[in-house]
Order: structure tokens, then C-alpha cells, then sequence
């Protein structure tokens, strides 16, 4: 019996795509939440790290409020697992987009655990790879705002790297409400006004 070798015209080839990226459009931009829950909780993380240690005698304890960050795992991985059992991966953008976010929080983790290693100088590192994975991100789901959310991690990151850590925190919770939050509030808007 002979192989039926089916061939698909471009046209079917880009309307199958194109149908794919709306599909992980959808499902990115049903994920707004978290977008708005890091972006918020990183957001008064950095913020509270600067004014613990700019104006109280309790700098020395000021990378506890990173702990703000264990409920929020606790969260998105409530949240995360309900969400896959009423939108289960279907499409490889969808594992290719869950992944990205998976690895880059590999990425970042040992940076946050070692941080004292480092004199606290985490945000140059960790903005990077934020970024990529913000871009990218965007990138997948054809979103404008998380590609200048991916870039302007990208600029704070290497801003970063010329300030003392202090001052890295402002520029970190500047870089969340313009790369997160903002991008965050579009997806959630383009939602509900698409539903």
C-alpha cells in the first residue's frame, strides 16, 4: 500500500499557524493574572527592600521581604494547576510558552538565594532574563506591550549594573509596573473586551 504524501498549499500553511498563535494568544491572554501577581508582588518587593534600607535602622533584615514571593509561588502554582485542568497544553507555542516561563524561574532562582553573595546586586541579574522570557513571550503571542516590556527589562537590567544596589531596587520596581503590570492590564483588557 502506497503513502498518501498529503501536501498543503502556503495558504493553509500560514492559516494553520496563524490559528495556533491565536490559539496561545488566547490562552497568554487568559493568563494576565500572572503578569498582575508577579508584577505586583516583585513590584513591593523592590520598593520595600529600598525603604528598608534607605530609611529604617533595619537594613540588615531588609531581603526578608522577599519572602512576599513564597505565598505568591503558592498561588501560581494553585492557580496554574487549575487553569491546566480547564485549558490543558494543547499546542506546542503553548509548551514552547509554558517552558520559557519555567526555565527562566530556574534561571533566577539561585540568584535570589545567593544574593547576600553578591551584595544584593540582583536586579542587573535577574532583569535579564525577565526580559528574555517577557519578549518572547510576546514574540509567541504577536503582543506589542510585552515586547517593550521585554526591552525595557532589558534597559534596566544594564542600567542596573551602574547604580549601587540601593538604587537598582527603584529602577527593578520601575521596570515590573512598565514590563509587567502594564503588559499585565492590556492582555486582561484585550480579554474582556474580546469576550
Amino acid at each position: 500500500m502506497e503513502a498518501q504524501n498529503d501536501k498543503i498549499s502556503p495558504e493553509q500553511s500560514l492559516a494553520i499557524i496563524e490559528g495556533m498563535i491565536q490559539q496561545a494568544k488566547g490562552k497568554v491572554s487568559n493568563s494576565s493574572f500572572y503578569f498582575l501577581l508577579w508584577g505586583w508582588v516583585i513590584t513591593a518587593c523592590n520598593f520595600a527592600m529600598y525603604y528598608v534600607m534607605m530609611f529604617t535602622p533595619y537594613g540588615y533584615y531588609a531581603p526578608a521581604v522577599w519572602t512576599l514571593c513564597i505565598p505568591a509561588w503558592v498561588v501560581t502554582m494553585i492557580y496554574g494547576a487549575r487553569q491546566g485542568r480547564t485549558m490543558p497544553v494543547t499546542t506546542h507555542l503553548d509548551k514552547i510558552s509554558m517552558w520559557l516561563w519555567i526555565s527562566m524561574a530556574i534561571t533566577i532562582c539561585p540568584i535570589w538565594v545567593f544574593g547576600a553573595k553578591i551584595n544584593w546586586m540582583v536586579n542587573a541579574l535577574i532583569l535579564m532574563p525577565v526580559g528574555a522570557a517577557t519578549f518572547m513571550s510576546g514574540i509567541i503571542i504577536q503582543f506589542r506591550p510585552l515586547l517593550l516590556g521585554g526591552i525595557v527589562f532589558w534597559v534596566a537590567g544594564v542600567i542596573c549594573y551602574f547604580l549601587p544596589p540601593i538604587d537598582q531596587y527603584l529602577v527593578g520596581g520601575v521596570a515590573m509596573i512598565l514590563g509587567y503590570l502594564l503588559p499585565g492590564y492590556l492582555l486582561k483588557y484585550q480579554k474582556e473586551t474580546h469576550a
